[in-house]
């Protein structure tokens, strides 16, 4: 089945773990091994040739820089120029990898269909070359803006969703295991991305920044990486007022595989998967509930983040790489969806979401 992923950090990947994603999963982790740099070194599940075996063919792909105050004990960087170089960064390399074919970027509903096309067609089999990726370019955390007038050059060059926070305090909103509310910058960067028709990214905002957002911001809006505080009561996780009123915002939420947003009582650094019994159907689980409380199935997809700063040691253990997205299906349809949800679940919502939403 086709599937779209809404939450990739595959530049990050590329430079700052210095990871050569065209190579086999299998190459990138013998690479890695007896590195202690990264917690996850030698269990990354992500690749470019990976993506393909799991027919995964469009993606959202991100740039992400933290802005740190002295103190902080986040890492990040001490400027927001310095944020914003990164970013730019991260751009080169996903153009290089337009270059060589191996990404296309899509930037609105006409390059969307056409690479939609392309990838559903029959290949002549005497084509050896590898299958071109299509990425949807999203920013994690808006402090790399160095002002809210850099968003019209970060739009011009194909910047179509922001998540205005990320952990801990940020220069236009705070998130993840912080509060307070969106600040004078916050507010106009919300401004302006509904002026330019950027998707709104809910998913990491504190909850006092998510409240002001879903009342200030009128545009599009999706939350790439979330699951639910039901399940797993934590403040990166969504409570079920905040689902009702994303639903009522026709957003998509997307699955996230990261073990501790999935189990309660993950303790980071010592809990592993098997012993939490963290598997693919606990996720499935975070997506039951959202078509719960939402009364169908039509605003939920995939957000993986797999490789998001952590890899096999907290992931569940029956996703060996990405690829392993493949075995999701058939774990709905053991739940009792129908074939046509199935295929909501796993691309037609965020198609569905693409196509109203740039159609304006």
């Amino acid at each position: 089945m086709f599937i779209i992923d809404a939450h990739l950090d595959l530049s990050m990947n590329a430079m700052e773990w210095n990871r050569d994603l065209r190579l086999e999963i299998r190459e990138i982790r013998r690479r890695e091994r007896g590195l202690k740099d990264k917690a996850d070194r030698g269990k990354g599940l992500v690749s470019l040739p990976e993506l393909r075996k799991g027919n995964i063919g469009l993606v959202v792909a991100t740039q992400i820089a933290r802005f740190v105050r002295p103190g902080s004990k986040l890492p990040g960087w001490n400027s927001p120029e310095q944020a914003w170089a990164q970013t730019q960064g991260q751009l080169a390399w996903y153009r290089s990898m337009e270059a060589e074919g191996q990404l296309r970027m899509i930037r609105d509903l006409k390059s969307l269909r056409s690479h939609l096309k392309y990838w559903s067609a029959e290949r002549d089999p005497r084509d050896q070359s590898p299958k071109t990726i299509g990425y949807i370019l999203s920013l994690e955390g808006a402090d790399s803006l160095v002002d809210p007038a850099y968003l019209d050059l970060a739009y011009s060059y194909g910047l179509r969703a922001i998540g205005p926070a990320h952990y801990g305090p940020g220069r236009y909103a705070n998130g993840t295991d912080s509060r307070g509310h969106l600040n004078e910058a916050g507010r106009a960067l919300l401004k302006r991305m509904q002026e330019l028709n950027i998707i709104l990214d809910a998913t990491h905002l504190c909850d006092d920044a998510f409240w002001d957002a879903m009342d200030l911001f009128h545009g599009p809006v999706w939350a790439s990486h979330s699951n639910c505080r039901a399940l797993v009561r934590h403040n990166r996780q969504f409570s079920d007022e905040q689902l009702k009123t994303l639903i009522r915002k026709n957003a998509v939420i997307g699955a996230a595989f990261d073990a501790w947003m999935i189990v309660p009582g993950w303790k980071r650094g010592i809990s592993n998967p098997r012993d939490m019994q963290c598997k693919a159907d606990r996720v499935i689980d975070h997506i039951v509930h959202i078509c719960m409380v939402a009364g169908n199935t039509d605003h939920v997809g995939i957000g993986s983040d797999l490789d998001g700063a952590y890899g096999q040691e907290q992931t569940p253990y029956d996703i060996r790489t990405i690829a392993d997205l493949q075995r999701i299906p058939e774990k709905f349809l053991k739940r009792g969806f129908r074939e046509e949800d199935v295929k909501k679940l796993m691309h037609g919502n965020w198609l569905a979401f693409l196509e109203r939403s740039w159609k304006k």
